[in-house]
């Protein structure tokens, strides 16, 4: 499972165990809902930081292909590379 889905399902994880917590206490759902989307987000920095880095080094690999990618491609349509097969 790639880091940005374990990342994102715990994040509504959070999210639904905050608002199920918060199920019982007498307030507005419109209030209910912001305390939790808060409150989650504000647990998430702290708790799933180990998920949160994995998914930016994931997302600074996948950058860094396509960097490579972009100016591999760049170089092959300056002409810059030659084919290794001359005949």
């Amino acid at each position: 499972m790639s880091a940005a889905v374990k990342y994102t399902l715990g994040r509504i994880g959070l999210f639904v165990g905050v608002l199920a917590a918060l199920w019982f206490v007498e307030m507005n759902m419109f209030l209910r809902l912001m305390v939790a989307l808060i409150s989650s987000a504000a647990l998430s920095f702290f708790l799933l930081k180990g998920w949160r880095d994995e998914m930016a080094g994931e997302m600074a690999e996948a950058a860094e292909r396509r960097r490579g990618e972009k100016e591999r491609l760049r170089s092959a349509l300056a002409g810059d590379d030659q084919p290794t097969d001359n005949p």
